[in-house]
């Protein structure tokens, strides 16, 4: 299946991947429900990290998501704070080795939760209206992975978090009523815009700047949902996009894939940090 079959289809963009999936009635039920189960595990990480302030394992991040949970909405922007915190939430309980639904990976875990669930609590939708654009979500990571491994070693940040933002970007989309093809044209839009990030995590650990840039792609995938709603659509067809950003992938150093020796990593105090926790 590529995007192009999905953006064609007349219904929803999930519907595709479902039939595709699940063929009969009985393992579309099956599977739908297997998808709750995924958003219950994703909730359960959600609300253990915006209660918690307890450091993960380097000590670097583990109260951010509280912190911005318990601070003050200084832009009266609910929905924004809402989808940051949850994104974060999920990826310090990672980083402190909680369980976390990988989206598709552990790094970019609160990515596709953070804007998914975000919206649909701010919206006031319950799991049952989630549960096919996660299937979506998953569509779309599955036919990115066909042309580039989802994983910062191979392609970057923009392999792990660039897809995490467009399954995100298409879920919502359909979330919040768009066609087959406003949901695809919005993954198409958020991923080409996260095209040449670079896997740089200090010391090694999938902690700075991961947390954080869970939080923006987060918003950065609502943002696309909503440009998709309103008609934006992307110049450059949808599976060449995916292509661009797989060749760009290829082209990347060694020292710009997760190694910690590019990047964020390699500033001086980046470097320092890495020393520190080797020790």
């Amino acid at each position: 299946m590529t995007l192009a079959d999905l953006a064609a289809h007349p219904g929803r963009a999930s519907d595709a991947v479902l039939a595709d999936e699940a063929p009969t009635s009985r393992q579309r039920d099956a599977l739908l429900e297997g998808l709750k189960g995924r958003l219950r595990e994703m909730r359960d990480s959600i609300e253990r990290g915006l209660a918690s302030e307890a450091p993960s394992r380097t000590g670097m991040v583990g109260w951010n998501a509280k912190t911005l949970w318990t601070a003050e909405d200084a832009l009266r922007a609910p929905l924004l704070k809402r989808v940051q915190a949850y994104a974060m939430a999920v990826n310090e309980e990672n980083a402190r080795m909680g369980r976390i639904v990988a989206a598709p990976t552990a790094g970019s875990a609160g990515t596709v939760p953070g804007a998914l669930i975000g919206v649909g609590d701010h919206l006031g939708l319950d799991d049952d209206a989630l549960a096919a654009p996660l299937a979506l979500a998953a569509g779309i990571g599955q036919v990115i992975g066909q042309s580039m491994f989802i994983a910062g070693s191979t392609g970057g940040c923009q392999a792990e978090i660039g897809s995490s933002a467009a399954m995100a970007a298409a879920a919502v989309t359909e979330l919040m009523g768009g066609d087959a093809s406003a949901s695809v044209h919005a993954a198409a839009m958020a991923l080409m815009n996260t095209i040449g990030l670079v896997c740089d995590p200090v010391g090694g650990y999938v902690e700075v700047p991961c947390v954080s840039r869970n939080a923006f792609y987060a918003v950065h995938a609502v943002a696309s949902a909503q440009l998709a709603i309103a008609g934006v659509t992307s110049p450059i067809p949808p599976d060449e996009v995916v292509q661009a950003m797989a060749s760009v992938g290829r082209m990347l150093p060694p020292e710009l894939r997760e190694t910690g020796e590019g990047g964020i990593a390699a500033t001086p105090t980046g470097r320092r940090i890495a020393l520190e926790l080797a020790r």
